[in-house]
C-alpha cells in the first residue's frame, strides 16, 4: 500500500500545532506526542501492530540519541553531591566573597559566579552551591535575596544554560533536531547569547538600583541566620587540608578540560566525554578520601542521587523529542523504508513545499523562531521545547535556502531562556527557595527584562541570516 504523503504530513503538523497549543495552557505534552507518534505510523504502514510498536520504538530511538547527554549530567550532578557535602564547593568558592564590598558588586560577582560554575555544573546544582555561600554576604552589603535569585537566574539559567558551551547538552538536542553539526549551533549561538546576556542583566540591573534607592525592595537579616544553620548541618567532616586540596584540584581539572578541548579540537560528543569522565574521577577520588572505608559504597550511592535527577529531569523531554524525531531520520529507523524515493523526510518535505507556497523572508522567520521558543519554554522546562525549535529551524531554513545555525540558536535562546528557570514560576523554584523569595515576585521582576533581551536578540538573529 502506498503511503499517502499528503494526509502524512497534515498528521504531523496537526500534532505539531496541538503540541503547541497544549503548552500554551500550560498542559503536559507527553500524552500527546504518543498518540502523535502512532497515528504517524499507522498513516504510513496501515499496521497497528507496527504502530503501537512504533512507539516503543521512537522512545528507544529518542533515549539513544540523548543518553550521551543525559549520562553527563547524571555524573555531573553526583559529583555536585559530593563536593557539596564535603564542603569542597564552599571553599572553592569562599574567596570570591572577599570581592563583595557594595550591592552592585554582589549583583554582578554572584551572576558571574553562578555562570561560570553552571557552564560546568549546570545552573540547578549551582543554584544551592552560590545561594548558601553568597547569599549571606550580599544581604549584609545591601542587595536584597530577591536581587541574588534575579543575578542567578539571569547568569545561570538564562546565559549559561542557553549557550551551554561546556555540558553542550542543550546544543546537542537543537543540532540533533535542525540536522546540522553540535558546533554549527554552538558558534551561531555565540552572538545571540552574548546580546540577549548583556540586554537581560544590565536592564535588570537598572531596576534593581532604581528599587533599592526607592527603597521598594526589603532585606530580611533572618535569613542570614537560617542559611548559615544549614550550611553547618550539610557537610560530611573531612580534613582542611583535604578539602582545601580537592578546592584547588577541581576547578584546576575543568580548567585543564577546557585547554584540552581547545588543543585538540575536541567538540560535541568527545567534549562532554572529556568533561562526564573528568566528573566521574573526581566523584570517585573525594568519595574515597570522604568516606575512607565506606567510600566504595557511596561512590554507588551518589551515583544513584545523579542517575535518579537526570532520568527525572529527562523524563518528560523523552516521549516529545520522540515525536519531533519522526520529522527527520528516526521515522525510517522506527517504521523502515516507508516513504517513497522522492521523499526527504516529513520535516524537509514540509520546507520545500513551504518554499513553494508562503513568501517566507528572514524576518517573519526569526520572529516565528522565538515565538516558538517562548510558547515551547511555557511548560517550564527549557529542554522540552527544543527539539520542536530545531525542527522548526529546519524546516523555516529549508524555505529561506539559509540561516539554518542562526534559527536553530535563536529558538534555543527563546526557549531555555523563558522554560529553563528565569520566567516560568514552577521552574523558579529552586532559586526562589534557596533564597526565600516567592517564585511568582522572581518571575515578574524577570519579566521586563527578559522580553526585552529577546526582543533586541530576534533583531540581531534577523541581521545575522
Amino acid at each position: 500500500m502506498g503511503v499517502d504523503l499528503i494526509l502524512l504530513h497534515g498528521v504531523y503538523v496537526l500534532f505539531v500545532l496541538f503540541i503547541i497549543l497544549m503548552m500554551l495552557f500550560r498542559r503536559d505534552t507527553s500524552l500527546v506526542c504518543i498518540v502523535g507518534v502512532a497515528l504517524l505510523g499507522l498513516t504510513a504502514t496501515g499496521s497497528i501492530t507496527q504502530s503501537v510498536g512504533g512507539i516503543f520504538g521512537s522512545f528507544i530511538f529518542a533515549i539513544t540519541e540523548l543518553l550521551p547527554t543525559i549520562l553527563v549530567i547524571c555524573i555531573i550532578v553526583a559529583m555536585s553531591h559530593v563536593l557539596t557535602e564535603t564542603g569542597i564547593n564552599e571553599t572553592m568558592i569562599r574567596p570570591m566573597t572577599f570581592l563583595i564590598r557594595n550591592a552592585s558588586m554582589a549583583y554582578w560577582i554572584i551572576g558571574i559566579v553562578m555562570m561560570t560554575i553552571s557552564w560546568f555544573f549546570w545552573p540547578s546544582p549551582a543554584v544551592a552551591l552560590v545561594g548558601a555561600v553568597m547569599l549571606p554576604v550580599a544581604i549584609r552589603v545591601g542587595l536584597p535575596a530577591l536581587g541574588v535569585a534575579v543575578a542567578m537566574n539571569l547568569f545561570g539559567h538564562g546565559i549559561a544554560l542557553s549557550g551551554d558551551y561546556i555540558i553542550q547538552g542543550a546544543p546537542t538536542l537543537t543540532a540533533k533536531a535542525a540536522g546540522i553539526p553540535v558546533g554549527d549551533v554552538l558558534a551561531a549561538s555565540v552572538p545571540l547569547v552574548a546580546v540577549m546576556g548583556l540586554v537581560t542583566t544590565l536592564s535588570a540591573f537598572w531596576l534593581l538600583r532604581r528599587d533599592l534607592r526607592k527603597g521598594t525592595l526589603a532585606m530580611s537579616q533572618e535569613r542570614i541566620a537560617r542559611i548559615e544553620a544549614e550550611k553547618q548541618s550539610v557537610h560530611v567532616e573531612i580534613p582542611r587540608l583535604i578539602r582545601r586540596t580537592f578546592a584547588v584540584l577541581v576547578p584546576l581539572l575543568f580548567a585543564a578540560d577546557v585547554i584540552a578541548m581547545f588543543a585538540f579540537d575536541l567538540r560535541g560528543g568527545d567534549a562532554t566525554a572529556l568533561v562526564g569522565g573528568t566528573s566521574l574521577l573526581i566523584l570517585i577520588l573525594v568519595s574515597l578520601f570522604a568516606h575512607q572505608t565506606g567510600g566504595l559504597e557511596k561512590v554507588t550511592d551518589y551515583l544513584i542521587q545523579g542517575f535518579q535527577f537526570g532520568f527525572k529531569v529527562f523524563g518528560p523531554v523523552i516521549p516529545i523529542a520522540a515525536f519531533f524525531y519522526m520529522g527527520d531520520s528516526g521515522f525510517v529507523k522506527v517504521f523502515g523504508e516507508v516513504l517513497p524515493p522522492g521523499s526527504q523526510g516529513i520535516v524537509n518535505d514540509l520546507g520545500i513545499a513551504l518554499a513553494h507556497t508562503i513568501p517566507l523572508n528572514k524576518e517573519i522567520a526569526a520572529v516565528t523562531l522565538t515565538l516558538v521558543g517562548v510558547i515551547t519554554g511555557l511548560d517550564g522546562s527549557g529542554f522540552s521545547g527544543i527539539t520542536l525549535a530545531g525542527s522548526v529551524a529546519q524546516l523555516f531554513a529549508t524555505s529561506l535556502g539559509t540561516g539554518i545555525d542562526t534559527l536553530t540558536a535563536l529558538g534555543q535562546v527563546a526557549a531555555i531562556w523563558v522554560g529553563g528557570g528565569t520566567l516560568i514560576p514552577w521552574a523558579l523554584i529552586p532559586a526562589a527557595a534557596i533564597c526565600g523569595v516567592d517564585p511568582f515576585e522572581l518571575a515578574r521582576r524577570n519579566l521586563y527584562p527578559v522580553m526585552i533581551g529577546l526582543l533586541v536578540t530576534t533583531v540581531v538573529a534577523m541581521l545575522l541570516i
